[in-house]
């Protein structure tokens, strides 16, 4: 094989890697493919690939451009990937204060929060909640994780959707949760308006 096709074979792997998962950092994109870090720059400026931290600004602006059923600084965590009524993308960034005292394990309702406004975000409504969910913790979150949660619709009848979301650090998958959500009519919403008020 020359070298050109090498190269040509190389920004295929690495522009369906991105394509996969847009969150890769160049750490990652080089140990997958076996090349140096500079390599993999390189190739990113050759492809007109943006680095990992401009990625996440522009798909967090069109994310966000098609979010209905929360303002932005409800959502836990930074929406990056939205295709309402079919998937969603997020990322939390791990801090100290989301820790037990004393020790670098996240607190599980972090994880929780994320997956649920993930679940609730997918929909495309003014106003959605949880009706129901199942959530199994599969392993521990510590401080400094970059949690990567993906929602996916399952069924939808009438104003109920069944969505799964999985949340992974790297390639780990540490929470799977199942949520049943509603979007409320626009005489409930006054419901819940009005309710949410009185508890101000």
């Amino acid at each position: 094989m020359s070298l050109k096709n090498g190269k040509l074979k190389r920004h295929e792997k690495l522009f369906a890697l991105i394509e996969q998962n847009p969150l890769y950092t160049d750490e990652d994109l080089a140990r997958l493919l076996k090349v140096s870090l500079s390599t993999i720059r390189l190739d990113r400026a050759l492809m007109g690939v943006p680095e990992l931290r401009e990625r996440t600004r522009q798909m967090a602006e069109r994310a966000v451009s098609r979010l209905r059923s929360l303002k932005q600084e409800e959502f836990i965590g930074e929406l990056l990937g939205l295709e309402p009524n079919v998937w969603a993308l997020s990322m939390l960034l791990t801090t100290k204060e989301m820790a037990f005292r004393h020790t670098d394990q996240v607190w599980d309702q972090y994880i929780y929060a994320q997956a649920s406004t993930l679940a609730i975000a997918v929909v495309e409504a003014d106003m959605v909640v949880v009706q129901t969910f199942r959530g199994r913790y599969s392993a521990p979150a510590v401080v400094g994780d970059r949690l990567v949660a993906r929602a996916k619709v399952g069924v939808h009848e009438g104003d109920k959707y069944i969505v799964s979301v999985h949340t992974n650090v790297g390639e780990r998958e540490i929470y799977v949760g199942r949520f049943i959500v509603r979007a409320l009519s626009s005489g409930e919403e006054s419901t819940v308006s009005a309710v949410r008020g009185n508890e101000g």
